[in-house]
């Protein structure tokens, strides 16, 4: 299997286009509300048209769905929702047909309460060898009343839970997820055992979720105001480092090695780098990048050491605007501050989508045009905005209730995806469907869909295409080659420009028009240009 023009087999994961798939909101088959495998099977033409090399899916494993399928119940069966073993190879199958490989999660962390092992523990009672596979502790306090340690949950509130036998266990995130005990020998076999079984079935790589986490000091101390490196309780442990490497030599042993893609979220850059040594994961995702608000300043910043991190250790470098759990770019975009944190998110903040598109359209040009991996989340190539007016009675995320509501959660920007103008679930389902979409669409849905967009000039989706397309043929855009440039005329705070070969990308950020570095053709802009001048939130790729 190739990836374009030029690129090979074996290295398809440096530069590739990786598309990820939310299914339950890609496309739904059997119209019961909820998108399922064979409705990503009967989308694969519109993936293949749109240049993408692999898929990543969020977890479509048998779950409770208290996390959006995190919370895994089975690792070697399809959640019933979604369909079947059967048919998850055979979609394996047809996408490779098409030239698209397959890249699925896995969480290391913790697994489902629902899990055999968790039922099993909790069944066994204090001391027994099942609940050495987890964190069961007895509490603090007169009678154990107060749970082992103070630990912050990334889900807001604490991060136990008590068992009647009086026991508590540990969940870094819903009390439906339980933390493994990654120092007993059957996770670890467990898990490179999970890794084999997907392998073996023609699965390209694997995206380790939260995978900084799934080692803990076993004295589980409190966490401290001040911690040498590695020495965090629960995060970015040195232990985690023999475990990857495990799991490396399981995607090595393959004829065409597999992939690991690290959740990897670290301010630490050196840090970050020590997870891509050539002994452990490929590459990682770039939060960074992701979290920046729209500044020149503060994007080039991140671009710069984003390259630099990962040269030393020869990893490819992605990019990312955002993903299943992130605020859409549109929306964000608009927002007077731009970046992103999970802590700010409330409901109500103002947002301008005519200016988050604007900037949305540029974002999209620049990040294409980096060096290393694009990761391109569905409905972002429409331009979809976050659907910040869901009922409150629709929300299913673990942040909104585990923040008592503060918190909007991650729904808004996990809602079925429109295809068509009009109709039930605009596209998302078939016709004759009667069942709601899992999650509310808008009533105007149908202008964001791919029908609308189709052919339409002007649109994201022909933005993106376009621009794709460029960076699958362009042999500027192929390889590590990345130089800055200088536009001068007083405006370069307020500009990014590189060069990659003899192709040039510049966004304007500013507020004014600037002009445009000397070249000979302009090859794509986000916005039309002003004469030979690009308007203010705009993009061009330009040749020298």
């Amino acid at each position: 299997m190739t990836t374009g023009e030029g690129r090979t087999a074996g290295q398809w994961w440096r530069d590739a286009l990786i598309y990820q798939v939310y299914p339950r909101s890609f496309a739904d088959a059997n119209g019961d509300g909820v998108g399922d495998l064979a409705g990503v099977a009967a989308r694969l033409p519109y993936l293949r048209d749109l240049g993408v090399d692999a898929i990543w899916y969020t977890p479509w494993y048998v779950s409770p769905q208290a996390d959006g399928g995190y919370d895994v119940a089975d690792y070697r069966a399809i959640d019933p929702a979604l369909g079947t073993l059967e048919q998850a190879e055979a979609l394996l199958a047809q996408a490779a047909d098409v030239g698209i490989r397959t890249i699925v999660d896995v969480v290391p962390n913790h697994v489902s309460d629902e899990h055999p092992w968790f039922r099993a523990a909790v069944a066994a009672g204090p001391g027994s060898p099942e609940r050495e596979r987890f964190w069961f502790r007895d509490g603090r306090g007169p009678g154990g009343e107060l749970p082992p340690t103070r630990w912050t949950s990334s889900f807001s509130g604490g991060t136990w839970t008590r068992v009647p036998d009086g026991q508590w266990y540990l969940h870094l995130f819903a009390p439906q997820q339980p933390d493994l005990n990654w120092n007993h020998p059957d996770v670890r076999r467990e898990h490179e055992d999970v890794l084999r079984f997907w392998f073996d079935r023609g699965v390209a790589g694997i995206r380790v979720d939260s995978a900084t986490m799934p080692v803990k000091d076993p004295a589980l101390p409190e966490v401290p105001e001040s911690y040498a490196a590695g020495e965090h309780p629960f995060l970015d442990r040195d232990e985690l480092h023999d475990i990857y490497r495990g799991w490396r030599a399981v995607a090595d042993s393959y004829a065409e090695p597999r992939v690991l893609v690290g959740e990897i979220w670290l301010d630490d850059r050196h840090r970050f780098a020590r997870y891509l040594r050539p002994d452990e994961m490929h590459s990682a995702f770039n939060f960074d990048f992701m979290m920046r608000p729209w500044e020149a300043k503060q994007l080039r910043e991140s671009i710069q050491s984003t390259l630099d991190a990962h040269a030393p250790v020869g990893a490819p470098p992605t990019w990312v605007l955002s993903n299943h759990d992130v605020t859409r770019p549109v929306t964000r975009y608009g927002r007077a501050d731009s970046s992103f944190g999970f802590a700010a998110k409330r409901f109500g903040t103002p947002t301008d989508l005519v200016h988050g598109t604007r900037r949305a359209r540029a974002a999209a040009l620049l990040t294409a045009a980096l060096p290393g991996a694009l990761y391109l989340y569905q409905g972002d190539e429409l331009g979809l905005p976050e659907v910040e007016d869901l009922p409150l009675e629709a929300l299913r995320d673990p942040m909104h209730f585990r923040s008592e509501g503060l918190d909007p959660g991650r729904d808004g920007c996990r809602v079925p995806i429109p295809w068509t103008r009009s109709g039930r679930s605009f596209g998302f389902g078939p016709e004759d469907g009667d069942a709601p979409t899992w999650l509310p669409q808008p009533a105007g849905w149908g202008a964001h869909s791919v029908q609308a967009q189709d052919g339409d000039p002007g649109s994201m989706l022909t933005l993106y295409r376009s621009a794709l397309a460029l960076r699958r043929s362009d042999p500027a855009l192929r390889g590590e080659s990345f130089t800055w440039l200088d536009v001068g005329d007083g405006a370069g705070a307020e500009v990014l420009a590189f060069a990659r070969g003899d192709l040039l990308c510049v966004v304007n950020l500013g507020a004014d028009p600037v002009p445009l570095p000397t070249h000979r053709q302009v090859l794509l802009t986000s916005a039309e240009l002003d004469r030979d001048r690009l308007p203010t939130d705009a993009a061009a790729w330009l040749r020298a």
